[in-house]
């Protein structure tokens, strides 16, 4: 059987399949999980990280296959990470990598991996950012994270990625939904997809309206562009590849990056400890010892504060 070491060597040299291998033993808490991890601490980092979120029905993997052609088409390797709703019963991605991004799929330089959230509210799974990790040390060039269309929780998309892009389509109420979601505060470039459509002119004023308000509030921050895109035709990807690199040549300036990264780290390792807790308060208690407790909370003879007070103390 591999050992951490070996596969490390296997995913520096840019296996394919030792990254596959490596990204399941970090979504299932494989025993040498955590050397892996430790064995790719140091490997260069030299990819640009980008999100892709939005509404469903946005055309998220349409466009996020045109820009990995696009990519492809320049001669950068290309890592994808689709994240999607788990499956109530296996709890593993539904709707699968190769099936949405079929032409892009057998390119020898492309690397496509689906990744379920496992329940958990957000679009970013448990794994998704040490998956990051290992397609960085696997010497990737662009990674694209593509993410669930749940509405406010796919803000949980900056916490793994350098350029956040929110893809918007007329027709939706978009401009609404961006407010209400918190997108404006997460988007570094606005994708305006299926601009040939109705309604694209409406989106336009939205944005601007909400943009003016934000760059009065702080004029000091990123002003966020956007690029109308038709993806079924591949329009617009190179005008939107050129805003994605003034965004990284803007957090290059004034140490923007190393704050990102650090507040990325922080919420990274806060995320970990709250794990790591529930998982020992979990071996520590039994289903009787829950039962009892949540009976008692009924019973109004504990509060909920009181109950998770109690389960904390060592």
């Amino acid at each position: 059987m591999q050992d951490a070491h070996s596969l490390a060597q296997s995913i520096l040299r840019g296996d394919p399949r030792a990254l596959a291998r490596g990204i399941s033993w970090l979504e299932d808490g494989h025993t040498e999980a955590p050397l892996l991890s430790r064995e790719l601490q140091k490997a260069p980092r030299r990819a640009r990280i980008i999100g892709v979120t939005g509404s469903p029905g946005s055309g998220k993997s349409t466009l996020t296959d045109q820009w990995a052609r696009h990519l492809l088409g320049q001669g950068q390797r290309v890592g994808i990470l689709a994240i999607d709703p788990s499956s109530p019963f296996t709890g593993g991605a539904l709707l699968g990598d190769r099936i949405r991004m079929g032409r892009t799929a057998p390119h020898p330089n492309v690397f496509i991996r689906s990744m379920a959230t496992r329940g958990m509210m957000g679009g970013l799974s448990r794994s998704t950012h040490d998956a990051i990790d290992l397609m960085n040390a696997a010497g990737f060039d662009t990674i694209l994270v593509e993410t669930v269309g749940v509405g406010q929780d796919e803000v949980d998309v900056v916490r793994g990625v350098d350029t956040c892009c929110v893809v918007l389509i007329p027709g939706m109420g978009d401009e609404i939904q961006a407010i209400k979601a918190g997108l404006m505060e997460i988007a570094d470039v606005f994708i305006l997809n299926k601009a040939d459509q109705p309604g694209i002119d409406q989106v336009v004023d939205g944005l601007q309206a909400m943009k003016s308000l934000a760059t009065a509030q702080d004029p000091e921050s990123w002003d966020a562009p956007w690029i109308k895109t038709i993806a079924a035709e591949g329009q617009g990807l190179g005008a939107l590849e050129e805003a994605v690199n003034r965004h990284q040549h803007w957090l290059d300036q004034e140490g923007y990056r190393q704050k990102k990264q650090a507040a990325r780290l922080r919420l990274r390792l806060e995320g970990l400890l709250a794990e790591l807790f529930m998982k020992r308060v979990s071996e520590k208690t039994n289903d009787q010892q829950w039962q009892a407790m949540i009976h008692q909370i009924i019973q109004g003879e504990l509060t909920l504060h009181e109950a998770a007070e109690r389960l904390a103390k060592p």
